[in-house]
């Protein structure tokens, strides 16, 4: 491409003579007389830049006034104004994208923030509830160690108090059968393991033994040392909250005393010889 040639495609000629690119000839020329009048040479002697202008003019009037020139010129500026086209499109597209990304990374960020605030905030709740789970866990025990205390004075004078202070007598350590729903798969077992099973039940009074059983998923035995925490965990123990404890007797189950009436006859539950 000549310099000439690269000059002229760097200029809009139609702006330069302040027409349309639909103009006729005649326009075209017209409008090069009214603007070439304005900026000749000899009307601005003074003026260095009116001969450029001037100059620039002419190659206008010189392009546009050939058909051939001028389809060639308007191929060309068409050529340019659809690349231009197709890069602001891109650059559109290429800013849509960088911004379409920038907002995912501010949500990544934004959501991974949430996720450590809701963790910690988990992990504090967990820490408390454990702290205030163990105070009440300490608290009940206390409460059932002064019960069985003030039991046992009651019942100082009446003799054994494991198997007295009940009005009962057994001949085997009494245990208990607990169970639990616990699907098979449940690896944790239904929330319940050997440790938080005798956390519970220590409360009561002193365990002798307890087996959680590994074929039978969501059971287990207990045995303690005297009728009366047996009675104590049957009657109040329902294990956790979200899947609670079935419990009763399974061996030691206390019977009835037989005692006199107080004119000395058999109460009516005894058989009479």
């Amino acid at each position: 491409m000549s310099g000439k040639a690269k000059d002229i495609l760097q200029m809009d000629l139609y702006g330069l003579l302040g027409i349309e690119s639909s103009a006729t000839t005649k326009e075209i020329k017209k409008a090069y007389r009214q603007k070439a009048l304005t900026c000749h040479p000899d009307k601005n002697p003074d003026n260095p830049k009116a001969a450029e202008l001037f100059h620039q003019l002419s190659q206008a009037l010189e392009v546009l006034a050939d058909a051939a020139a001028r389809a060639a010129y308007d191929k060309v500026c068409a050529a340019k104004k659809q690349a231009e086209e197709r890069n602001r499109k891109l650059d559109d597209k290429r800013k849509k994208i960088k911004l379409d990304l920038e907002a995912r990374e501010r949500r990544a960020e934004a959501q991974s923030q949430e996720e450590v605030q809701v963790t910690r905030t988990l992990e504090e709740e967990i820490a408390r509830l454990r702290e205030e789970g163990s105070r009440q866990l300490e608290e009940e025990q206390r409460l059932i160690r002064e019960q069985i205390q003030r039991e046992r004075e009651e019942h100082r004078q009446t003799g054994d108090y494991s198997q007295r202070n009940s009005g009962v007598k057994t001949g085997a350590t009494p245990k208990l059968k607990l169970k639990w729903k616990c699907k098979k798969e449940d690896e944790m077992n239904g929330g319940y393991s050997h440790d938080i099973l005798f956390k519970l039940l220590q409360k009561y009074g002193d365990v002798l033994n307890l087996i959680v059983s590994s074929k039978k998923k969501g059971s287990a035995v207990v045995e303690f040392a005297s009728v009366r925490a047996a009675e104590l965990a049957l009657s109040n123990e329902s294990g956790l909250s979200g899947n609670p404890i079935k419990i009763s007797w399974l061996e030691g189950k206390p019977e009835p005393v037989a005692s006199a009436s107080p004119s000395g006859q058999f109460l009516s539950s005894q058989v009479l010889v």
